[in-house]
């Protein structure tokens, strides 16, 4: 028989004809490509580009000395972000799949995919949280007077509640010296009291504050409504998610340089701190990298979800070159609008802008919050502050959610692509992730949310990336690699640079991720949770959790390789055909890999089936093995055999 041609661009329509001919065809739905090339870098720029890069960055620069910090984090860019970013783009293209599917590039690291997809459904279940506190204040913006300016509220101590610049007054109305040290802004107890009405203790978990779980409830429902219909939806949501941020950047920008200080917060930014330069402790290293990382969605597996809308021969180099420089310049841009806010703050309180500085939830909602009350047309300003907040965070949840979605979709598309069905199942997974972050908004659910942002998608990234390197260079071959991009690429002039990918590829990221990683992990401390007057140490039973969530990720990539090579008979055979890729389709072949043997014939052996047979994967009650992609007919290597 002779080979079928598969265009390199299109996936196949597929008709199912049920066992009663006269029922009528249920057909398999194509698979969504980007209508518009332009669109996957607004997705990557939406998903990647988010609250990190507002309240992560700028702080870690002033903690590593400024300027200083700008050194080890263009070096961890160039050979960790940039290379990594491509790579996951690269494969996810090239395989025309996501999550599990994408990894038949080399089957025994499949597991790959699902710890990624296992991650990221974490992030999204957590990720969520943060949008309905941003909605919360969002909402409550919409006032006179700001509801955390003053004291006097049923929210408020009444004794301890007071401005700083009322401590001394409320020192000599006690006529205790010490009461300084227990006093409490307004802002930081709408915070602590109104918003969280946060509880002792994660074994203090309480009821759910339904006002936020109502925050919480929109925030899925405007994720599921970008995502209900695939990238037709969410490819044109991406237009307004993704680029009006930057409006109300400039907006904030502008206003903020007006504001008296702001020059001060923008020179402690900014200034070099020499000795930190020259200390180059470990954590600036691991700060650097584990920064590019997160801001990058580095080993999320959503970046090959993204990819794989791809056409064959889009140029996502050029995007890849593209976003890093976004994406860093973003960080870069945040860090003038936190630090110009900061400054007045310190100069209105006379304190040093060290001392205002934070990270983390406690920027967006005390620091920035707390600076804005201060601020004429307060509510104006608050309104546009948490509007940015809600759309840089919203972009980057759904196209997550729909990292998550294609994962399972591509696993199992003779069942999910037919009808209304992969609309109903993703109703399905948000619920599920809805109800898991029901438990982050009740009076204990932020020690529980920050159980699932500290363990459950931190130093596991790390690894996660080094075994992707190690996969495509080592045991696909990154000469083969190198040629299938070309492939995709062609002759355009950017190609030129792909040797240096490759030193990248082969040496110098896998030392990067490995390298962060260990020291991460000698650096590594007990989470606790700092609140302003306390510092809350997390029992060992939570901590014990804490570990569950980030093992039950990784602990898939042995798991599924030695699964694998069990199901296909624990033979030297079976191994050195589980590094071979699986199901490629004839545009995706080199000249040299024609008639190759791969572990299509195994199966084919196995199950009876004779060699020139156009059966060339296995499915069972129509659902697909879980290594292999069921969707496409008889790819063209596997007919050669």
């Amino acid at each position: 028989m002779s080979p079928k041609k598969f265009s390199p661009s299109v996936d196949l329509e597929l008709a199912v004809k049920p066992n009663n001919s006269e029922e009528p065809e249920v057909r398999v739905t194509k698979r969504e490509q980007w209508s518009r090339a332009f669109d996957f870098l607004l997705a990557c720029i939406g998903f990647s580009v988010g609250l990190g890069n507002v309240w992560r960055f700028p702080y870690l620069c002033y903690k590593n000395g400024g300027g200083a910090f700008l050194i080890p984090y263009v070096l961890c860019v160039v050979f960790g972000s940039l290379p990594l970013f491509y790579l996951e783009v690269a494969v996810g293209q090239f395989m025309n799949r996501g999550g599990l599917q994408c990894w038949n590039l080399v089957p025994i690291l499949q597991g790959i995919g699902l710890a990624s997809c296992i991650i990221v459904f974490f992030l999204n279940c957590y990720y969520n949280v943060i949008l309905s506190w941003a909605f919360y204040y969002f909402f409550a913006s919409f006032t006179s007077e700001l509801p955390w300016v003053k004291c006097g509220n049923y929210w408020n101590s009444p004794d301890l509640c007071a401005l700083p610049e009322d401590y001394e007054s409320k020192v000599n109305e006690s006529g205790d010296p010490n009461i300084t040290s227990r006093l409490i802004d307004p802002v930081t107890e709408y915070w602590e009291n109104k918003v969280l009405s946060i509880s002792g203790g994660i074994d203090q978990v309480g009821t759910v504050k339904w006002d936020l779980a109502l925050c919480l409830l929109l925030a899925w429902i405007v994720v599921y409504a970008c995502i209900c219909k695939g990238i037709r939806s969410s490819g044109k949501v991406m237009y307004v998610t993704a680029t009006s941020p930057y409006v109300f950047m400039l907006i904030l920008l502008v206003r903020n340089s007006m504001l008296d200080g702001a020059s001060d917060g923008v020179k402690f930014y900014l200034t070099p701190n020499i000795t930190k330069l020259g200390e180059m402790q470990a954590s600036v290293w691991v700060d650097a990298g584990t920064q590019v990382f997160f801001s990058s969605s580095i080993a999320l597996g959503t970046l090959a979800a993204l990819g794989s809308y791809n056409k064959f021969n889009h140029n996502s180099y050029r995007d890849s070159v593209a976003f890093t420089c976004v994406n860093s310049g973003t960080s870069f841009l945040a860090g003038f609008i936190v630090f110009t806010i900061l400054g007045y703050m310190a100069k209105l309180q006379n304190r040093p802008v060290s001392e205002v500085a934070e990270s983390g939830p406690g920027l967006a909602f005390i620091a920035y919050p707390k600076a804005v009350a201060q601020m004429p047309i307060a509510p104006l300003w608050s309104v546009f502050f948490f509007l940015m907040m809600i759309l840089l965070g919203l972009d980057s949840q759904f196209v997550g959610v729909e990292g998550v979605i294609t994962t399972v979709v591509d696993q199992y598309p003779n069942l999910l692509r037919k009808g209304h069905r992969k609309e109903i199942f993703t109703a399905f997974a948000c619920i599920v992730m809805f109800l898991i972050g029901l438990s982050m908004v009740t009076k204990g659910g932020m020690y529980v949310f920050q159980l699932f942002d500290y363990y459950s998608g931190s130093r596991i990234i790390l690894l996660v990336a080094f075994f992707e390197l190690v996969g495509v260079s080592y045991i696909y071959g990154i000469r083969r690699f190198y040629d299938n991009v070309r492939m995709m690429l062609g002759d355009v002039w950017i190609a030129k640079t792909l040797p240096y990918m490759v030193v990248c590829w082969t040496v110098l990221s896998p030392v990067f991720c490995l390298a962060v990683f260990v020291m991460s992990a000698i650096n590594y401390s007990e989470l606790d949770y700092k609140r302003p007057r306390s510092t809350y140490t997390y029992p060992g039973w939570a901590v014990g959790i804490g570990w569950t969530l980030a093992a039950s990720s990784a602990v898939w990539i042995p798991l599924v390789g030695f699964y694998k090579w069990i199901k296909h008979g624990m033979s030297m055979e079976a191994l050195r055909l589980l590094c071979k890729p699986y199901g490629l389709k004839e545009h995706q072949l080199r000249e040299k890999d024609l008639g190759e043997i791969t572990l299509a014939k195994l199966e084919r052996k196995r199950n009876g089936a004779d060699t020139g047979s156009n059966v060339a994967h296995s499915t069972q009650n129509g659902q697909v093995n879980l290594a292999f992609d069921a969707s496409s007919p008889c790819p063209a290597e596997n007919q050669r055999l």
